[in-house]
């Protein structure tokens, strides 16, 4: 029977994640307080705290996911699960960054610092307004580029999450996006919404993000991951730390390949995935992926627990 550690990405963040796990486990608290000290300011604070319109800032919202799943994997490592009791890690976006850091070839502190880098460049890389994104629901992702290309007209649009069978996410030029959602609703598609982002992720517009990742990248020393690592934009398993680094930075611009990612993993014989984290976002997705595939929420003390059950 083999397993899989996956990682959530931004939109999970809601305010008191982790609080449980801190209040339950020292070894969680720990990682928060390690996260804090690397930023040099509260990030707990305000992910226990403050505004959930702060903490959805794209720039505070990507390290406090990251900080939730370790302190999650620090919570299970204290009873006495770690990382080897999958055969993958994978992540959604930034998530890749937490199963990085889960599988032993990122530092926790570098890892809050590239993900605060690569918020504020994906912030700053496109003016406000200027781009946006919209959730395509009902229709398959070859359908959906091709009314990306066909909605661009000059500008930059494209598919930039393979979610699941039912979802994809169309990025890019504001104008551009909301042709093609009228283009999808034309195509048949269930329903086409505009997404509340603040930043346009995973399209060619984001291209000044993926150059300040390869800078930030190029001073972070990047081991091999002791579970191998199912790269979003390849949907296969890797462990050379070089191809990681480079891909962390295409990773930027181009698409997040779900939906492949967890059939390779059905292909691969994977049985069972633990969403590490907040929320179960990923768990809906894997479920409309692959019903074979049985999985678990993995996010508070109740979850700690039924994960110690099954993987100690």
């Amino acid at each position: 029977m083999k397993r899989a550690f996956i990682f959530p990405g931004q939109g999970a963040q809601t305010i008191g994640m982790g609080k449980d796990l801190a209040d339950n486990f020292p070894a969680a608290k720990a990682v928060f307080q390690e996260v804090d000290d690397s930023l040099g300011e509260s990030l707990s604070g305000l992910i226990w705290d403050g505004a959930q319109e702060d903490l959805t800032l794209t720039h505070n919202a990507q390290p406090a996911l990251m900080a939730t799943s370790m302190a999650a994997m620090a919570a299970l490592n204290a009873e006495g699960v770690d990382v080897t009791s999958a055969d993958f890690v994978a992540g959604h976006s930034l998530g890749e960054y937490s199963a990085l850091c889960a599988a032993g070839a990122l530092s926790l502190g570098d890892t809050a610092r590239l993900l605060r880098v690569r918020g504020n460049a994906m912030q700053a890389a496109v003016p406000v307004g200027v781009g946006a994104m919209a959730a395509v629901l009902g229709l398959g992702f070859d359908t959906v580029a091709e009314i990306a290309d066909q909605a661009a007209q000059g500008q930059t649009c494209q598919a930039a999450n393979d979610n699941d069978p039912t979802q994809v996410v169309v990025s890019g030029n504001k104008e551009a996006v909301e042709r093609a959602t009228v283009l999808a609703k034309e195509a048949g598609a269930k329903r086409a919404l505009m997404l509340p982002v603040s930043a346009p992720f995973h399209c060619a517009l984001m291209q000044p993000a993926a150059d300040a990742m390869a800078e930030a990248l190029a001073s972070v020393t990047l081991n091999t991951p002791k579970v191998p690592l199912i790269a979003n934009v390849r949907a296969s398993a890797l462990s050379d730390a070089d191809q990681i680094k480079a891909l962390l930075v295409e990773q930027v611009t181009g698409s997040v390949r779900w939906r492949e990612s967890v059939e390779f993993m059905g292909a691969q014989e994977v049985t069972e995935v633990f969403e590490i984290g907040a929320g179960k976002a990923l768990s809906g997705m894997v479920r409309r992926i692959d019903r074979e595939i049985a999985v678990n929420a993995v996010g508070d003390a109740a979850g700690i627990a039924a994960a110690v059950e099954k993987l100690g």
